[in-house]
């Protein structure tokens, strides 16, 4: 039976979420690690094992409040259109607001994966196809709602979306300028005849 963690587990892995998001995987340093989370490293290397085991476990601590937690709230949107305005209106609201301009923990994971690292690549695949299947799904609904003469590829559609999400979370980390990212975004759901930002409940 497993021992219960003398520690708590979700402030150590915020903390590590936090270094890694600031610093990357090869900026953060085992000391920082050690200082974030004020666990000394035997403690946290026999909890989660190495750097690249806890970079991974922050990764997913990450994405279960983040990206996870935004599809399942808003997959269950009565307009599936609206649903996908709201998902880049958080994601524009976190881009502007952010003033250490950090991005998105899983693109920078993206851009920092190797081919040495096939299953830390194939880990953020598999996120970011969980991403573009949202937005097919949400188009596909939408489109039905429109009629055929409104009719949207969704998977295409999706495609794109995805693109631009990705474009504009790169931006963020190193010009994060409002109106070229705002743009970005409006021209995308113009092109798909989403509902505009102006919509959005984010403020």
């Amino acid at each position: 039976m497993a021992r219960p963690r003398a520690f708590n587990e979700s402030k150590v892995l915020t903390a590590v979420v936090d270094a890694f998001w600031s610093r990357g995987y090869e900026g953060t340093s085992t000391r920082d690690l050690v200082k974030c989370t004020g666990l000394n490293q035997p403690s946290l290397y026999n909890a989660y094992g190495d750097k690249r085991s806890l970079y991974r476990r922050s990764l997913e601590h990450y994405l279960d409040s983040s990206v996870r937690d935004r599809i399942r709230r808003l997959e269950v949107l009565p307009n599936p259109g609206l649903a996908i305005t709201e998902f880049f209106a958080e994601v524009l609201n976190r881009t502007l607001t952010d003033p250490l301009h950090r991005g998105c923990l899983l693109v920078n994971a993206a851009l920092e994966a190797t081919a040495e690292d096939p299953e830390l690549r194939q880990a953020v695949a598999t996120e970011l196809d969980a991403i573009r299947t949202f937005f097919r799904d949400r188009l596909h609904v939408f489109s039905e709602q429109l009629g055929r003469e409104a009719s949207i590829d969704a998977c295409q559609g999706s495609n794109h979306l995805l693109c631009v999400l990705l474009g504009v979370r790169v931006l963020a980390r190193v010009s994060p300028d409002p109106s070229c990212v705002t743009e970005a975004i409006e021209i995308a759901l113009n092109s798909l005849g989403l509902p505009p930002l102006a919509q959005s409940d984010v403020r």
